[in-house]
């Protein structure tokens, strides 16, 4: 694969989005920890220092050898990491008298520097550290400035290191694009050679070489990557892929059927195993979200193992992990917090005695949807919202029973099938319902009534680390709202979750 920029995490909440700007401009890049800088630095052409929650100052501050890197390859300090290199490099890094965070505008521009070409004054940048910069280290020049921040930008003379106090890949920053493609393209000589068709051209062939003859199975869910990924593995070893689609019974209202026929049409080798009550029998009286993970897990992976032992040979499993699942179970300190537990990273038991293949792992959710259409799959099913690998079992809240699933089944598919009527349905990047472990009191004809309360729940996202709540139609929501209560027993109430992402997150388990 080519690799040609590196991106060094310092632990920064925006590491990702650089690496999703830098793809977006049709360049490959990888996030590697700052202690764990890549031994062959000859595979890159230019290096991003990311921000990160440290200060400099602090003594558990980030330390990292930038004795191969510095000088002898283009690099872009940004926020924390302009910040590390003014301080370790003969500069003053010092807290400011107030914490700089938010919207400001360059005031000041130094004339005919190529990282700030086509940036005019007056742009909008982002900021987000509580230090500055008071002296710029040793044989800088200053590029820009700020009302408020005296150093918002330098170089150093002599080398192409550039270091940079605002974000320029968050999206509040107007010029972000167009100053990393001045350092990437113009400054770095990066090729802007990254896109779905040079892609599938790669992996197709590596997985040719890596896989030859032997068999491979894989598990699909239905969904985007899972899809993408078979599809991709069907052009380099054909009929040597089996496909698995495990029904855990947590799907949503009749899935397993017209997911199943949807397969038919792409040609791909499909066996269908229907486990619901395996899965809810696991499930039976387990509460806690994190052992109902587990518990989903550890079944899915008995009847995956039961059904590949009846396909004779088999030597690599395939897995749909996309980039994001891979970063965030890879923490800057060790073992990321969990969040929640990613069910295609860790591994695999040891009696599966598998060798593992995921064609994807270096994708982000939007880059697979393009790789996708490369691959010509149906808009239909590139244009799924993502649905959790547990599936309905982390949207009921509490405990699982057959009848819960099927309130929340039916629930679900008012909200989703109303979605796609009132022409939302694709406004929408994620949208499901919550069983909530709560009865309200309500009143339906002349009887009281002491029943379920369900939330819906929409967002828009480009990749699932942000997301923010979609203002769906009033009388989308009423019409939805009705149909649920008069259709759906169990239910009397209905509300609407408009959390965003941060605090909130997308799913309620």
């Amino acid at each position: 694969m080519q690799k040609n920029l590196l991106i060094l995490d310092f632990g920064s909440q925006y590491t990702q989005l650089i690496a999703r700007r830098v793809r977006e401009l049709n360049i490959y890049c990888e996030i590697h920890p700052f202690h764990k800088i890549p031994k062959n630095l000859n595979e890159f052409k230019a290096v991003i220092l990311s921000g990160s929650p440290f200060s400099v100052r602090a003594e558990d501050a980030p330390e990292p050898d930038l004795s191969s890197i510095k000088g002898k390859l283009p690099v872009l300090a940004v926020c924390f990491g302009a910040q590390y290199i003014a301080h370790h490099f003969g500069g003053e890094v010092a807290p400011s008298n107030t914490r700089e965070f938010g919207r400001a505008k360059l005031s000041v521009i130094k004339d005919a520097e190529t990282l700030f070409k086509n940036v005019k004054e007056g742009s909008q940048v982002w900021m987000s550290h509580s230090d500055s910069i008071k002296e710029l280290p040793s044989k800088a020049v200053r590029l820009a400035s700020t009302e408020d921040v005296l150093n918002a930008a330098y170089r150093i003379e002599g080398e192409d290191t550039f270091g940079l106090q605002f974000h320029p890949e968050v999206y509040h920053t107007k010029d972000g694009a167009q100053i990393l493609k001045n350092f990437l393209v113009e400054i770095a000589g990066v090729p802007q050679t990254w896109t779905p068709a040079r892609f599938v051209d790669l992996t197709v062939a590596e997985l040719k070489e890596k896989i030859g003859n032997q068999k491979v199975v894989l598990g699909l869910s239905g969904g985007v990557d899972s899809s993408v990924a078979a599809v991709l593995l069907h052009q380099a070893i054909g009929e040597n892929l089996y496909c698995i689609f495990v029904n855990n019974g947590l799907l949503r209202k009749d899935e397993f059927s017209s997911v199943l026929e949807q397969y038919k049409g792409m040609g791909l080798n499909v066996k269908g195993v229907d486990a619901s009550s395996r899965f809810l029998d696991a499930l039976a009286g387990i509460s806690d979200p994190e052992t109902k993970r587990k518990k989903i897990g550890n079944t899915f992976i008995d009847v995956f193992d039961d059904e590949a032992h009846q396909i004779q040979e088999v030597s690599f499993l395939a897995q749909g992990t996309i980039y994001p699942d891979v970063i965030e179970s890879v923490s800057v300190n060790g073992p990321s917090v969990t969040i929640k537990s990613h069910h295609n990273v860790g591994g695999l038991p040891d009696f599966m005695k598998l060798k593992v293949v995921e064609p994807l792992r270096m994708l982000f959710k939007d880059e697979v949807r393009r790789v996708g259409a490369e691959l010509g799959i149906s808009n239909k099913l590139l244009g799924r919202h993502p649905f959790p690998g547990p599936g309905l079992a982390i949207r009921i809240l509490g405990d699982i029973t057959p009848e819960k699933v099927r309130i929340l089944q039916e629930v679900d598919a008012i909200f989703i099938n109303g979605l796609r009527k009132w022409d939302l349905y694709d406004q929408v990047w994620q949208a499901g319902a919550m069983l909530l472990p709560v009865s309200s009191v309500g009143v339906m004809g002349d009887e009281r009534t002491y029943e379920k309360v369900v939330a819906l729940r929409a967002v828009e996202s480009t990749d699932g680390m942000t997301a923010d709540w979609v203002d769906l139609p009033y009388a989308f929501l009423q019409e939805t709202s009705n149909k649920i209560i008069n259709q759906v027993k169990g239910v009397n109430r209905v509300v609407y979750d408009i959390s965003s992402k941060p605090p909130a997150t997308i799913e309620w388990e």
